[in-house]
């Protein structure tokens, strides 16, 4: 059966898939589990990626120590590939790190460094957790500085080791990431699956995130999971999570949210623009010149649309939360306005500063 939807139908999915609706979940594993990952990103004009994500879900209850709590001590979280997920899903990725890499110049790299894969491992098994500055490079071959790492290729091979599922990291000490051996790290107990089996629960677990993608997208990759489903004045073949779709009338009510730029809802971008009307540009990378909204603006969500960008920063020198501008899509209402205005207010008293700029 091929489910009919509208566009504000369409939307309100994923919303709700998104924990952007008025219900705010609970905890930080909450998000975790419904959104699959939490994105790690040092680009922090108001709070990093991590934290500005589990903010807008979970709100003024949210402290930051929450999350290494969970990453540090629980373990019900976990850090791989710049993100940190749910330890649920370890399990369904565990196939995929027994045949990484794919890549031929990987795995040549790696046979040509197999002393310095032992020497890494033989030193986290003897003195771990380390940070990769207390590990030697003893590299055999070499990588070329690529613009993210340099010419140490310590950090290189631990994160190839954390890919095929042999190291895993522990903690962060600031920005810094600590390793150590992942049987020292992961649970013990985890269930085992193929890779068919594994590779179709991933696209179950991605969809629960999405509420509804396309069904051959790139950005979501839920392939056949789900319910197929069009949308009204959409060409698309989607998939629907049917859970989601049985909720749709149990459906909250709106608010604002700030979203980072790094924000899950926002990574699917053809999505954005056909469900959402919404074209998004990050301007993070573009000349000052051509800025329209701001260096690092956050897009603002009401409801179940996209109406504008708050661009705002953390002033260090002065210690207060600084509104350069919040950009309108289309003119608030006074309502709206208002509606706006208490988020920004929140914001500040979530990060413990004064605003300055809101007018």
């Amino acid at each position: 059966m091929t489910h009919h939807l509208t566009p504000d139908q369409a939307r309100r999915i994923v919303v709700r898939a998104q924990l952007l609706d008025a219900d705010r979940p609970g905890d930080v594993v909450e998000v975790a589990e419904q959104l699959g990952y939490i994105k790690i990103d040092p680009t922090a004009t108001i709070a990093p990626c991590e934290q500005t994500v589990l903010w807008s879900r979970i709100g003024w209850s949210y402290e930051s120590g929450q999350l290494q709590k969970a990453v540090e001590i629980d373990r019900l979280l976990f850090e791989f590939d710049g993100a940190f997920r749910p330890m649920s899903l370890l399990p369904l990725l565990r196939p995929a790190m027994r045949v990484w890499p794919q890549r031929e110049s990987s795995r040549q790299w790696l046979d040509a460094n197999a002393r310095f894969r032992a020497d890494v491992l033989a030193r986290l098994r003897a003195e771990g957790p380390l940070p990769a500055s207390a590990i030697p490079d003893t590299a055999q071959a070499a990588r070329p500085p690529d613009g993210w790492s340099g010419s140490n290729q310590v950090p290189t091979m631990l994160d190839f080791l954390a890919r095929q599922g042999e190291v895993a990291i522990v903690r962060r000490d600031g920005r810094n990431r600590v390793w150590d051996l992942a049987e020292r790290v992961y649970p013990s107990d985890l269930p085992e699956y193929d890779r068919d089996e594994a590779s179709a629960l991933l696209a179950e677990r991605r969809l629960q995130a999405a509420g509804i993608a396309k069904r051959r997208s790139p950005w979501s990759l839920v392939a056949d999971a789900g319910e197929p489903a069009v949308v009204d004045g959409s060409r698309w073949a989607f998939r629907v999570d049917p859970e989601a779709l049985a909720a749709l009338d149990d459906d909250s009510e709106g608010r604002v949210a700030f979203l980072n730029p790094y924000d899950s809802i926002l990574f699917d971008r053809p999505r954005l623009t056909e469900l959402f009307e919404f074209t998004y540009v990050l301007e993070q990378f573009k000349p000052k010149p051509q800025r329209v909204y701001g260096y690092f603006a956050h897009p603002i969500l009401m409801g179940d649309r996209f109406v504008g960008m708050l661009d705002a920063e953390v002033d260090q020198v002065r210690d207060v939360l600084r509104i350069t501008a919040v950009h309108e899509f289309l003119p608030f209402e006074p309502e709206e306005t208002e509606m706006v205005r208490a988020e920004i207010r929140s914001l500040a008293e979530w990060l413990g500063l004064d605003v300055v700029g809101l007018g």
